[in-house]
């Protein structure tokens, strides 16, 4: 009976030892692993836009640089990166286009391009497109302040121009606003409370932002509270 009692306390013992084992396993496999995300050196190129004269009509010098995810490259960017969370960071991205028309479809023709924001999680590696309704890759120039980027866009037939507030996250933007007018330079932010002007049309004008809307603020409002 003693024999007995031991073989199965010697069981017990090699099945308490397995389930240590799987479980420490089971720990460490749920545990993140570290992703290195790397931006790496700035290169000159010449980048190019649509036009009825040609793309070599439209060329200019732009930097880019390689976004590498473990070793891996994955995009091309353009500009200065935006910290949104200690999570997420933006950043615009460029690609190399095949010009080559169908007779020299054995010769491709790169060019460079600028394409819209992309986001970065840094827990997961996952890259994503940003929604950036009526963005523009030739003529929009984003400015960002929290997780809120501004811009002018254009309809997708090039009719119409807007001026427009986009959110992080969301499809809807808070602002759109329909200007008459040509592309603006990249509005500039004030906060306290947090604040965006345009300058386009010949004008500025200012939305006070909030968490999920914003206000057209007129100069006669801007003219009373500095008084």
């Amino acid at each position: 009976m003693n024999g007995l009692s031991h073989i199965i306390k010697s069981n017990m013992r090699q099945v308490f030892s397995c389930l240590s084992v799987v479980l420490l396993a089971g720990s460490c496999l749920a545990v993140p692993r570290p992703h290195v995300i790397v931006l790496g050196k700035w290169r000159t190129v010449e980048v190019h836009s649509d036009s009825s004269e040609g793309a070599q009509a439209n060329a200019q010098q732009g930097k880019v640089r390689t976004l590498t995810i473990d070793g891996r490259s994955r995009e091309y960017t353009t500009g200065a990166v935006h910290e949104v969370t200690d999570r997420y960071f933006v950043v615009r991205r460029a690609y190399l286009l095949n010009e080559a028309l169908p007779q020299d479809a054995k010769n491709p023709q790169w060019i460079w391009r600028l394409g819209g924001w992309i986001s970065i999680d840094r827990q997961t590696g996952r890259i994503a497109q940003l929604n950036l309704p009526a963005f523009d890759g030739d003529s929009s120039d984003a400015s960002w302040y929290r997780d809120y980027a501004a811009y002018c866009g254009t309809s997708d037939d090039g009719s119409k121009t807007y001026l427009v507030v986009a959110q992080f996250g969301k499809r809807k933007p808070i602002v759109r606003k329909e200007y008459s007018g040509a592309a603006c330079v990249a509005p500039t932010w004030e906060r306290g409370p947090s604040r965006v002007t345009f300058a386009a049309a010949g004008e500025k004008t200012s939305f006070v932002v909030h968490a999920h809307s914003a206000d057209l603020q007129t100069e006669t409002t801007e003219e009373e509270n500095q008084q």
